[in-house]
């Protein structure tokens, strides 16, 4: 074979090599850095206590459920209510049920008094009313009481475990509706999935 074909032939596959190496590099560096990122997400996520989802929805979700997109301040809310559930000792499922609750009262906004469309007194994420004995309205307009008086009145509930979300809510809650929470529950499930270890 020629010297001079063999010399050609071989620095051109080594220059095939460098090109590669330079285009091929750095993505092959964006992508080691993409696995090492995705490696540390799942550590992360391995080490964070995943939530039963078999105690969110236990007795399946009744009817057609309806979902609504989140600001940030009803999320801030849902947080709220999570953190109010746990602080009275209470499980997932009871922030199933708070949340799911807020959502069909409120969407999750912490209303004020909406002059001729209110509905009597009711405020807050739970339009709970003063008159009702609820509390005062800066306490109702709080997230964190207003949720505690729900799971008050919810604990006090005989069997509300055992019971569908709808009726553990309208007991509690003793709305005119009272057929209207079930609608929320696969998402009031899906916000606690993703908050409750958050």
């Amino acid at each position: 074979m020629n010297t001079t074909i063999l010399r050609k032939s071989v620095l051109g596959i080594a220059g095939l090599a460098f090109a590669g190496g330079v285009f091929a590099g750095p993505v092959n560096e964006a992508h080691a850095a993409a696995v090492v990122d995705a490696k540390a997400v799942a550590v992360v996520q391995a080490d964070k206590p995943s939530v039963d989802k078999g105690k969110l929805i236990p007795h399946g979700v009744q009817g057609k459920q309806s979902r609504i997109d989140l600001g940030d301040e009803q999320t801030k809310n849902v947080k709220a209510i999570i953190a109010a559930t746990k602080k009275s000792g209470m499980d997932e499922r009871a922030a199933v049920v708070a949340i799911a609750t807020a959502l069909q009262e409120s969407k999750l906004e912490n209303l004020g008094h909406l002059g001729e469309r209110n509905d009597h007194d009711s405020q807050g994420l739970f339009q709970q009313r003063p008159s009702s004995g609820w509390g005062t309205v800066e306490q109702i307009t709080d997230p964190e009481y207003s949720t505690m008086a729900f799971l008050k009145g919810l604990k006090q509930v005989d069997g509300w475990k055992d019971m569908p979300l709808t009726e553990a809510a309208q007991t509690v809650q003793v709305s005119a509706y009272p057929f209207h929470y079930a609608q929320w529950e696969q998402q009031a499930a899906d916000l606690v999935a993703e908050h409750w270890n958050s």
